[in-house]
């Protein structure tokens, strides 16, 4: 849909529906690579976001060339809250619930699933959406109430909210699976063997895990960290595990 116009009416038409905000060129970029189903994608400079296509992901070149409307860098900018670098924005249809849930709940599974256990940043649940992805995870589950899919989780996650299953779970919900949670009390994670099947809880940045998690948790484990410093960044915390899973579960020969 290249007629501003019609991506005007578009917009207006998908705004507030089951769509998500896609904020920027990276997060379309990434949205469009794992299947997102985009209605409408507009630029306030359409000539600038191709060639960033040709420059840095020439496999969705056609498929931007295809969406993007320019309608200019006024109309742009009322369209979203914070106007991005790119000037490239989009709506995106949010996947199915019951399809995430299933994804989550299918067992083998090849990858563990990250429980986000009361976030309350934004930003860092979308850092984490991002990280999950591209370590492949299974998916993100947050409990409490932040919304995993508010749309600056979104624009932190660049889009990689269409990689892996994304959902928000009481604890009581959470997907079959031993719980390893990450506490300062739990043993060193360096001595643990995290399996595919595992799901890999996270307390929140200010309150640690909530007494439900905890109660659900089959291991405690602990990030290594030096005397007298407080706290790794949430998402320097699920790095980590994630790394460790990767670097030490083993793979079929």
């Amino acid at each position: 849909m290249t007629d501003p116009a019609a991506a005007l009416a578009a917009w207006r038409r998908h705004a507030g529906d089951a769509c998500v905000l896609l904020d920027g060129f990276h997060a379309l970029k990434h949205a469009l690579r794992f299947g997102a189903e985009v209605p409408v994608a507009v630029t306030a400079d359409r000539r600038a976001a191709l060639a960033l296509a040709d420059e840095l992901a020439p496999d969705v070149r056609d498929a931007l060339d295809a969406a993007l409307a320019e309608v200019g860098p006024a109309a742009y900018a009322g369209l979203v809250p914070r106007p991005h670098p790119t000037a490239v924005a989009a709506l995106a249809v949010r996947p199915a619930r019951a399809a995430a849930l299933r994804t989550l709940a299918e067992l083998p599974r090849r990858a563990p699933v990250v429980v986000l256990d009361q976030p309350r940043n934004l930003g860092n649940a979308g850092a984490v959406i991002r990280l999950a992805a591209g370590f492949g995870a299974t998916g993100v589950v947050t409990t409490g109430p932040l919304d995993p899919w508010h749309p600056t989780v979104v624009r932190g996650g660049a889009g990689l909210h269409f990689a892996t299953a994304v959902e928000r779970l009481d604890v009581a919900q959470l997907p079959p699976g031993p719980v390893y949670a990450l506490d300062p009390e739990g043993a060193d994670i360096r001595g643990a063997e995290l399996p595919d099947d595992a799901l890999l809880a996270f307390g929140s940045e200010r309150s640690g895990l909530s007494a439900e998690l905890r109660a659900r948790a089959d291991h405690l484990l602990a990030l290594p960290m030096r005397p007298q410093v407080s706290s790794y960044n949430l998402a320097t915390s699920v790095a980590m595990a994630l790394y460790h899973w990767s670097a030490t579960a083993p793979r079929p020969s």
